[in-house]
This record gives C-alpha cells, structure tokens and sequence, in this order.
C-alpha cells in the first residue's frame, strides 16, 4: 500500500551537499567515518509522521505515493530544504559583545543567545552571520522507508525517540488511552518540557487518540540516564519546533 500522509513509517537517510560532503545521516558507522558522529544522536532509523513536518519539506513531500521498502534518492532546492540565507541575519555588531575578543573569520559565537558565525572583522567591528549553516544550499537526500508503524505503542513509542532521544519507552494504550511513563529525569529536561505538549497533539491528530497521559515513573531497581540537553543544532528544523533535527539526527529537528 502506498504511503500517504499521516503514516507512521521508519525512515533512514543520509544528507549530502551538491560536492558530495554529507552533513547528516542515520547510519551510526557512515556518521563515525564522516566525522558527524553525535553521542547524543539516535541512530538505526528515524519514525516520522508524513506531513507532519518531522523532516525538510522536499523530502517529506516525496514520501507521499512511495511503497515499504522504496530506496532512492531526491535533490532539493533550498527553498524546499532549509530555507535560503535571510540578509537580514547578517549583522554587524561591536566586538565588545563578543565573550572572545580574538575572533576571526569562520568562528562560531552566541550573541544575545543567537549562535552564528563571524564572516568578517574590521577594526572593533564584526559581521555575524545568524543564518542557518544549511540555508542557501541544495542538498541530496537518499533515503529507505523501512517499514509502516501499525500498533498504537509502536507510534507512540516511536515518535517519543524522535522528541526525547530514549528508545522504548514504557507505554501502554488501552481503548484510545495512551498512559506514557516518563523518567523522573525528564521532568526537568528542558527539550521535553517543550516537546510534551506537541507530542500529544500529534497522537491526537494523527494516532487517533482520545487521552494523553504522563506518568511520572520512579524505580529503586535502576536509574534512567537521561539525554543532556542538547546542544543548538547545526541545520535547521524545517516546519518543526522540535526535527526531529529529524534532532539530533537529524533535529528531520531530518
């Protein structure tokens, strides 16, 4: 059956800019050998929802229509990807906002709690690019869709992992009712503070689900390492307050 928007499905990827260079991937060996590798990242296969902007809008649209198993690839334009390069976010500051003042050409900073990157530096002023790395380019995809996700848990579960970064959590759904225990650890995890409620919008919307419930769950047996929060992401999150990269993954925040 051809997959159609609202499908849960499982995705794996890999990114590539037009000189071939890739920037992101699925694949936990390729992402080692490329030198992209991320601790935190959660590799095997991201779930998405097709639609739901999980991934960039060129590659979400080109799911549609596509079978179990499909494998190709897609080129897509910046428009379609992460967006062109904003002039606006191009700005000129004194270098006495800056924590380091040695700076240079091509050195990430934050200013203001804004990462961007020195373009230029003359005398005490500094040119910061605020856009996205990603914008502006045109990027390859290749991509597989290994499977359909059926099952309520197995939805639930899924897109859990692509929000929080923890594979299976314990999840029950009875009747339309998800019950989802949470690690007394996320309590606290800023990235799921803001997650939650989005989370549950899309089991709503796209699960069918009457009722979400979070279960704060705590156990003397083990402690549940908890993902550190993660660092702002190198692309984009298309249409996602959240991809995903889709996080780390690829935030679709892949």
């Amino acid at each position: 059956m051809a997959i159609q928007k609202g499908d849960f499905i499982k995705l794996n990827y890999t990114g590539k800019f037009e000189d071939g260079r890739i920037f992101d991937t699925t694949d936990e060996e390729l992402a080692k050998k490329e030198d992209i590798f991320n601790p935190r990242g959660l590799y095997g296969g991201d779930v998405v929802i097709v639609g739901a902007g999980h991934t960039i809008e060129g590659l979400d649209e080109d799911l549609e229509g596509k079978e179990v198993g499909y494998n190709g690839s897609i080129v897509i334009p910046p428009e379609k990807a992460f967006g062109l390069s904003n002039p606006k976010l191009v700005e000129t500051i004194s270098i006495t906002k800056l924590k380091d003042r040695n700076v240079h050409p091509g050195l990430p900073v934050e200013v203001d709690g804004r990462r961007g990157v020195v373009s230029r530096v003359i005398g005490r002023r500094v040119t910061v690019d605020f856009n996205s790395p990603l914008a502006g380019k045109t990027v390859t995809y290749e991509y597989t869709i290994e499977n359909v996700l059926e099952t309520e848990v197995e939805k639930i579960q899924g897109l859990l992992a692509l929000y929080t970064g923890l594979r299976d959590m314990e999840v029950e759904a009875i009747d339309g009712v998800a019950k989802i225990y949470t690690p007394t650890g996320l309590t606290f995890n800023q990235r799921w503070l803001m997650a939650k409620d989005r989370v549950a919008s899309e089991l709503f919307k796209y699960a069918g689900l009457k009722e979400v419930q979070f279960i704060e769950k705590l156990t003397a047996e083990s402690e549940t390492q908890i993902p550190a929060e993660p660092e702002a992401e190198t692309e984009a999150e298309p249409e996602s307050e959240s991809k995903p990269e889709t996080e780390e993954s690829s935030e679709p925040e892949v």
